[in-house]
């Protein structure tokens, strides 16, 4: 059993052939990546399985409460802040380093975010990121005079997922997304993971992510745990049992000042088979708490430190 291959290994594999063959590129944050166009990755989630990266720890309830947050429709860091999550603070404190020329440091921005819902509602906003368009993509009716007014509620893709998976299982249109072309703009970074598709088969839900960019050291250990939470929260509210998730990357990249990172953890061998476990069935898809998750059987090798690149 022992020379069987590890769910990991595939990861790693992508890993390795993107340090020795990526394209070296400039990109736009100027730290510089090297980059392949196009890989997949699946991942059963039989028997509770959850695809978390065993050759370093990840912080699962960063990324759960993340995707939670999500499904709330809130652009605003203060809630996540307020729950320890720092990973959407560089963004909005970097726009107020620049507009202010104040050289406040992460610790006392999120204070003050904390603190001060005015400052919060001014500096803390990403814009209509992600949940936004994932629970309240906006619909527009005529005014008059050749005008469109925005209405109050716009469209709950997630809700009317679950419907059309309860009530059209073999549908080609199980999927929501966050590519709103109109409001790319406006955000602070727009949807890299941006279009999950769903797929049912017997008493199977298949869960499909595509990622139009994908930073492969640090940002798809959180992806590919978002996406099999979303499918196991799915399969739930829908009596259907997990299948198998998908993971499907267009510009896949290592940035160059990661080199500790990926030297580290091509060093490792993966090991164990976690299990992510959800308490309780709720109400509605909008309904489950943190404390409705559990990872059992996870003992990752240590963390490893890089840079985020904003």
């Amino acid at each position: 059993m022992s020379d069987m291959p590890h769910y990991e290994d595939q990861y790693l594999d992508l890993m390795r052939h993107i340090w020795r063959h990526g394209d070296e590129r400039v990109d736009r944050t100027g730290v510089g990546t090297r980059s392949i166009m196009g890989a997949q990755m699946r991942f059963s989630l039989a028997d509770d399985a959850v695809p978390l990266l065993t050759t370093k720890r990840v912080y699962w309830k960063v990324a759960a409460r993340e995707m939670l947050w999500f499904l709330t429709g809130d652009t605003n860091i203060r809630e996540l802040v307020k729950q320890g999550v720092h990973i959407w603070t560089d963004w909005p404190l970097d726009v107020y380093r620049r507009a202010t020329g104040e050289d406040i440091d992460r610790d006392a921005f999120e204070a003050r975010i904390i603190a001060d819902a005015d400052f919060a509602a001014r500096w803390g906003d990403l814009g209509p990121v992600y949940g936004a368009q994932w629970v309240n993509w906006p619909i527009y009716e005529p005014a008059g005079d050749g005008l469109y007014r925005k209405r109050d509620r716009g469209h709950n893709q997630i809700a009317e997922l679950v419907d059309n998976i309860r009530r059209n299982p073999g549908s080609r249109r199980l999927l929501f997304t966050g590519w709103n072309v109109a409001e790319v703009p406006d955000m602070a970074l727009p949807p890299c993971h941006m279009t999950y598709q769903f797929h049912v088969a017997g008493n199977r839900l298949n869960g499909l992510l595509f990622q139009r960019s994908c930073d492969l050291g640090l940002g798809f250990a959180f992806n590919i745990f978002g996406l099999t939470m979303v499918t196991r929260m799915l399969a739930q509210q829908c009596d259907l049992e997990p299948g198998e998730v998908v993971w499907q990357g267009g510009d896949v990249h290592l940035y160059l000042n990661h080199a500790d990172l990926v030297e580290a953890q091509l060093a490792r061998k993966p090991a164990g088979a976690p299990r992510l476990r959800i308490a309780r069935r709720p109400e509605s898809i909008f309904d489950y708490r943190i404390e409705d998750f559990a990872v059992e059987d996870y003992a990752p090798q240590s963390h490893i430190a890089a840079p985020v690149a904003v």
